[in-house]
């Protein structure tokens, strides 16, 4: 009965429908094939599970351990054991073999790495890549069995102090790196689809409240009188670098041939004259709505295909490479493209800092506080779908282009990153208020005391305030555990898309949507039983 009064009542609604909900899984084939599409359980992951539970296991208990070493002392050598008795049987019966095979299996390019098997799916190593990455595996498990008994034969022995730290920070760091690893970036082939909407929610979340944090802090920031002298000079830095990149000398371009078929046009061409071409907009241009083009990689080739006479008629090139006497249908000049890109990137920066200063002198407050209250009403105002495809979309096509390609995040960390800037504005204002809610006596007070700002702000006003704002900052966690299903129109197959492609193959109208629903709900439930739980933790006013 305890256990009953300590369950949230829509816990315990749901803890009674369980058996019902099982039943159907059970009896329903639509049911359990949807379950099994949606999770994103593939072919053969009942041989992945036992490896993964055995690596989580050990990394945790050895974690464990080092945590209970002084509070439970008994319990923290049981652990440790634990911990040692798994790393010997995982070097000895490679019993985590096919969980590590599915890992290098599923890092790899399949179309292009000798790997793998081509054309599997899942994806499955080749028997010469097998037995490598067996050979690697019983080295790595063996090399980590070996350590693990070193550093806790060092941490519980009487080893000297430094010898005991080292213990300690290897350990941890070794079992932290792997158990990270395992839970938020390791493919997991048994929930595949479960693991990318769990592990989407939980990163957005952690980068969200460092981008929160990291708004609040700007928040606070006093006016000093050198700001009124720094911030001028960035943006009269940026208005020169602006400046500078728009005066550069234009390139001339020719516009040869005759519109009979297509037009070339050569990489790195401006993209405004490009479009002029193509919509018939420059001078003398045939009454059509749009002209057909065709892509090449330079000039001379261009000028090759015009010449034998091929599909292409046209071409648009530079000036300096078209022979004397060529036909001149349009000659124009124009800045490249990374001059107008840079130009406006910087004239934009001189704008903000310009504008960012005058408010900062009108309101007596620091320019920096002025451009982080002006990111947090403007992310609160634009809806998280636009969000997440600006972000996703254009904004991580514009950096791909502006690195040259050599900044390509994929589509679930482009996911994860807008999800994370839409709610680093929500969780920015529950920090603020947290932060408001402690008396400014207790400040005060602390400060007479001869404790420093940041003294004062870890030992005074932080406690007080996470124990205000743990409520909303599990509602919050909440919402990016269910708004992960919006990443499923960047293709992220997550639950939410998982389930649209199954229903789409199927054409089942209810099971698909039913399994989706009752996951989402199980889950929201966990998140909010574990929020409740630490809220109880840090009542301390009804201990």
């Amino acid at each position: 009965m305890r256990f009953l009064k300590r369950l949230r009542p829509s816990n315990l609604i749901i803890l009674s429908a369980l058996p019902f909900i099982i039943y159907i899984f059970a009896a329903s084939t639509d049911y359990r094939r949807s379950l099994a599409a949606i999770l994103g359980i593939e072919h053969g992951s009942s041989l992945l599970l036992p490896g993964f539970l055995l690596l989580l296991l050990a990394f945790s208990s050895a974690l464990a351990a080092l945590f209970w070493h002084r509070s439970r002392p008994q319990a923290s050598l049981v652990l440790a054991g634990l911990g040692l008795v798994i790393a010997a049987w995982l070097a000895v019966t490679m019993t985590a073999l096919p969980f590590v095979a599915s890992l290098v299996a599923n890092s790899v390019d399949p179309f292009t790495s000798d790997l793998v098997v081509k054309g599997e799916t899942p994806r499955r190593l080749t028997d010469a890549s097998l037995a490598a990455v067996a050979s690697i595996a019983q080295t790595s498990f063996l090399a980590y069995a070996i350590l693990s008994l070193a550093g806790f034969a060092l941490f519980f022995g009487r080893a000297p102090e430094y010898l005991q730290r080292v213990a300690t920070w290897g350990l941890t760091f070794v079992n932290g790196a792997g158990l990270i690893y395992l839970l938020l970036f390791a493919y997991l082939g048994f929930a595949a689809g479960l693991a990318t909407s769990i592990r989407a929610a939980v990163l957005a979340y952690i980068l969200a409240i460092l981008l929160g944090l990291g708004w609040v802090m700007l928040l606070q920031l006093r006016l000093i009188r050198r700001s009124f002298v720094v911030f001028p000079a960035i943006a009269a830095l940026f208005a020169a670098g602006a400046a500078w990149h728009f005066l550069q000398p234009t390139v001339s371009y020719v516009l040869t041939g005759t519109l009979a078929g297509k037009v070339a046009v050569i990489q790195n061409t401006p993209k405004s004259l490009i479009d002029q071409v193509r919509f018939a907009q420059f001078p003398g241009a045939p009454v059509v709505d749009e002209l057909p083009l065709k892509t090449f990689a330079n000039a001379e080739a261009a000028l090759k295909a015009v010449a034998q006479g091929q599909d292409v008629s046209a071409a648009l090139v530079p000036a300096a490479t078209l022979a004397p006497g060529a036909v001149t249908l349009w000659r124009t000049a124009s800045l490249p493209d990374r001059n107008k890109s840079a130009g406006t990137a910087f004239a934009i920066a001189a704008v903000v800092t310009a504008l960012l200063t005058f408010g900062g002198f009108l309101h007596h407050r620091h320019p920096l506080a002025i451009g982080s209250e002006f990111i947090i009403d403007t992310l609160r105002g634009i809806p998280m779908l636009v969000i997440v495809l600006y972000v996703g979309l254009p904004l991580s096509g514009a950096i791909k282009d502006g690195t040259g390609g050599f900044v390509d995040p994929p589509n679930l960390l482009r996911g994860i990153a807008a999800m994370a800037l839409a709610y680093s504005a929500y969780l920015a204002e529950i920090f603020r208020a947290g932060l408001k809610a402690v008396p400014a006596g207790q400040i005060e007070a602390a400060r007479s005391l001869g404790l420093s700002r940041w003294t004062t702000a870890r030992l005074v006003v932080i406690p007080q305030a996470f124990r205000i704002i743990i409520p909303p900052l599990g509602n919050e966690f909440i919402a990016i555990l269910k708004d992960t299903s919006l990443l499923s129109i960047l293709s992220i197959r997550d639950i939410t898309q998982r389930m649209r492609e199954f229903q789409s193959a199927s054409f089942l109208p209810f099971a698909p949507y039913n399994s989706a629903a009752v996951f989402y709900v199980l889950l929201t439930l966990a998140a909010a039983s574990l929020i409740t739980s630490i809220e109880r933790k840090y009542d301390v006013k009804h201990r």
